[in-house]
């Protein structure tokens, strides 16, 4: 990856990162150390699943999270690589 591309992913990530809601389900995932489904996380921020789900898509698109499906739940789980390669040291401050 050239610095060029580089630098678009890095202010992809903090401009998805910008979003409080987002910090705040990264937190409940990290300190899961498992994944979650967005019902489990929409229950504790006291938030929709649609609204959860929506966040959801944007970090899953910018690379910060994984998800996977079955039949109708998808389970979400953070990239720990990106953060490591482009934010290291953020899991462990939340």
């Amino acid at each position: 990856m050239g610095i060029e591309q580089k630098d678009k992913t890095m202010a992809n990530i903090f401009k998805v990162l910008g979003e409080p809601h987002r910090i705040e389900i990264l937190r409940i995932l990290y300190h899961a150390r498992r994944e979650l489904t967005c019902s489990e996380v929409s229950a504790q921020l006291n938030l929709s699943k649609s609204t959860v789900s929506y966040h959801f898509r944007a970090m899953r698109l910018a690379g910060l999270t994984h998800t996977r499906q079955v039949a109708q739940t998808k389970y979400l789980s953070i990239n720990e690589t990106v953060f490591e390669r482009f934010l290291p040291g953020f899991l462990t401050t939340l």
